[in-house]
Formats: structure tokens, C-alpha cells, sequence
């Protein structure tokens, strides 16, 4: 965790994609820490908040396509046994959480790698379902680009709000504070558009069948 302090207070273009590739994988990295204040810094002249989305986005893809290939190659088995291992509960990881992305994932079908990478808990496991899937390389990481680019977005903006009146030795109380706020709001907008599209479904289903 010493390693990940240091580059968590020496944010760069390369120590921001790199510690959004360990939070994609199991390693417990939050996001809110690296790309908010990213962002922050952004807006005070130091980075491009456009490259810091990008570099992001392109960690955050690079570690979910090596969750992607540990599901498709190890298997359920050998994921659940690191999930439980000394190893996993280092990581924060126990193999009913690797359960609850796979219930989400095959719940709500492909989308789940867009949603899910919203989701506090689900966001850097959903890769996983996905690989023990098979489901296609290409798709999944257009999925995923969608999915980590609005999570990123998000938290920028969040940065480069907190900027215009939060001092620098605050800002990390104020993101996980904000932070909090954002993801009761996604969670609640996630289940909405499920709601919607379930009813949706429904719908065109019974008007088939009363066609028939």
C-alpha cells in the first residue's frame, strides 16, 4: 500500500493510468482518488483534464481485459479459490463479491459491462462474468470504454468543480464526500433505466404473444 501512497501523491499521465489499471484488476485502488484529483490539479494548470479522462480510461481498460482473460482462461474455480485466498482478502476480495458481478452480469446481459462499471462494489469485478462468458473481446471493450469514459468524466468534473472552492489539504475528505452523494445517484438512475427497459420488454413481449 506504501507503493500505491507514493503514487497516489505524485499524479502524472503515467501514475494515473497506472493506478486506474490496478483498480480495474482486483487491487483496492478508488478511483475517486486518482482521477478527481487528477482533475483538480487539471484545473489549477498542471495537467489537460482531456488527457487525464484518456489515460484513465485507457488504465481502466487495459486492467478490466486482464480481469476479462483471467475469467476466460482460469476459470470460476480457480477465481474463486484467490477470491478466498490470503491473497484475495488482501485485495478486498471474497468470492461471495465475485458472486453478487456474476448475478449482476447475467441478470442484465451484455449492458452489464456499461452499467456495471458505475456501480460501487460490481465496477472493477464485472470483467470477470464476462470472460467466464466469452463474451466478445471487441464488444466487451467498446462496453467498457463507454462505461469507465463516464465514471471517469464524472469524477473530473467532480475535481475540477471542487477546485473553485475546496484547499488542497481538504480535498481528499471532500471527494469520498461528494463521492457518496454521485454514486446513491447513479445507483438510483442504474435502476431506473433497468426498471425502464425491463417494463419495456415486458411490453413488446405481451404484444406479441396477443398478436399470436
Amino acid at each position: 500500500m506504501g507503493f500505491i501512497s507514493t503514487l497516489l501523491s505524485q499524479l502524472n499521465y503515467g501514475t494515473i493510468f497506472l493506478l486506474m489499471l490496478l483498480e480495474s484488476t482486483v487491487v483496492p485502488v478508488p478511483s475517486e482518488l486518482v482521477v478527481a484529483p487528477a482533475a483538480y490539479h487539471a484545473a489549477g494548470g498542471n495537467l489537460n483534464m482531456w488527457l487525464v479522462i484518456l489515460f484513465a480510461t485507457i488504465g481502466a481498460d487495459c486492467g478490466a481485459t486482464i480481469n476479462y482473460f483471467a475469467g476466460w482462461y482460469l476459470g470460476r474455480p480457480i477465481i474463486y479459490r484467490f477470491a478466498n485466498s490470503k491473497w484475495g482478502k488482501m485485495c478486498l476480495l471474497n468470492q461471495e463479491k465475485v458472486e453478487k458481478s456474476e448475478r449482476y452480469f447475467y441478470n442484465h446481459g451484455m449492458a452489464a459491462t456499461i452499467t456495471g462499471r458505475l456501480l460501487p462494489g460490481i465496477r472493477h469485478l464485472i470483467s470477470i462474468p464476462a470472460g467466464l462468458a466469452r463474451m466478445n473481446y471487441w464488444q466487451f471493450l467498446l462496453f467498457t470504454t463507454i462505461g469507465a469514459g463516464a465514471w471517469n468524466c464524472i469524477l473530473a468534473l467532480l475535481g475540477y468543480y471542487l477546485h473553485t472552492f475546496v484547499p488542497e489539504s481538504q480535498l481528499n475528505d471532500k471527494i469520498m464526500e461528494y463521492g457518496e452523494y454521485i454514486k446513491f445517484g447513479i445507483v438510483a438512475l442504474v435502476l431506473l433505466a433497468l426498471l425502464y427497459f425491463g417494463v419495456k420488454w415486458l411490453t413488446k413481449r405481451k404484444r406479441g404473444k396477443a398478436a399470436e
